[in-house]
């Protein structure tokens, strides 16, 4: 997006809220409600709708339910588990989305370099800064960050709940190492209209965008506004590759060894056996198949924006 805050604001007026909590996964979730609704009162906007998730809709009909009420932002705040099903409910209407810090990971707001506190994130939304983005579609589900088939689910399931509560992304680190020499699988890859492309892998992602866990960036061109997802096909078959990887990641190497991108609109790949998958961070049924296909400029978020079109050239102010 290369338009100014400015040229987004539809008018200055107040605008209609929603809240969206996980109430599981934020500690002090009152005293949340209150300091959010003081902070939009005091910016003139009226108070917030509440809703909290459940184990049955951990998102998605809140969000549906918001945007039919008239909210024209709705506030996330709860995980990328609780993100992704809320943008299930807002992809293809004019609500943006604000996300707030809760949960594990919080990978859409790192991605998006959206605030990591409450008060700024709010702040945020009341300055009215947007970006829309693309969306993947997997299986009718949506998500924003990535999708994966391979070690990556595997990793995703087998980290200890109990563990991410207390040392958050350290918790992946160790379900990595359990999986590190799973079997690797044998894979046809199809981009677009491209030949299948046949490929040995321990894991392939499908990423909007590109950053994960602790600041690793498998995807570093990966851009949320592309219309297109980029695809990583990891294949490292021993334990130097895999210290080859770890010291690519280090470096902050913009291209990793034993990692193959590539990049498309439609992006099919099967196994030759099913194979644990996830969205976002959510585990989903293990397949053979994860077809993506990309919803472009799908959902609008709300995001830091310079006020100005010269605040966009380089030497603007930068990003608070």
């Amino acid at each position: 997006m290369t338009e100014p805050a400015s040229a987004q604001r539809h008018g200055s007026g107040p605008l209609r809220s929603a809240l969206i909590v996980n109430t599981n996964r934020v500690e002090g979730w009152e005293k949340l409600r209150e300091d959010i609704t003081a902070q939009l009162a005091g910016a003139g906007w009226p108070e917030p709708a509440w809703f909290e998730t459940s184990a049955e809709d951990p998102g998605r009909g809140q969000a549906e339910q918001a945007v039919a009420d008239g909210a024209e932002v709705v506030f996330v705040c709860g995980g990328d588990g609780t993100v992704r099903s809320a943008i299930e409910g807002l992809v293809g209407t004019d609500a943006a989305l604000a996300v707030l810090p809760g949960g594990t990971g919080n990978l859409l707001a790192a991605n998006l370099d959206v605030p990591t506190n409450v008060p700024d994130g709010v702040d945020t939304a009341i300055r009215r800064g947007r970006r829309c983005i693309d969306v993947g579609e997997v299986e009718g589900q949506s998500f924003a960050i990535m999708a994966g088939m391979g070690l990556d689910a595997a990793m995703v399931d087998d980290a200890p709940t109990a563990l991410k509560a207390k040392a958050g992304s350290v918790a992946y680190v160790f379900s990595a190492l359990r999986h590190a020499f799973d079997s690797e699988m044998l894979l046809e890859v199809t981009i677009d209209d491209a030949p299948a492309l046949r490929r040995h892998a321990r894991t392939i992602l499908v990423g909007n965008v590109g950053r994960l866990q602790g600041g690793v960036n498998v995807l570093p061109d990966a851009e949320p506004d592309s219309g297109k997802m980029d695809v990583a096909i990891i294949a490292p078959r021993n334990l130097g590759h895999w210290i080859q990887i770890l010291f690519g990641v280090l470096r902050g190497r913009k291209k990793l060894p034993r990692v193959e991108y590539l990049r498309g609109e439609h992006v099919v790949i099967h196994s030759e056996k099913s194979q644990p998958r996830q969205l976002d961070g959510d585990v989903i049924d293990p397949g053979t198949t994860l077809e993506v296909t990309v919803r472009p400029s799908a959902l609008w978020v709300c995001v830091h924006q310079p006020d100005t079109a010269d605040d966009l050239t380089e030497g603007g102010p930068s990003s608070r």
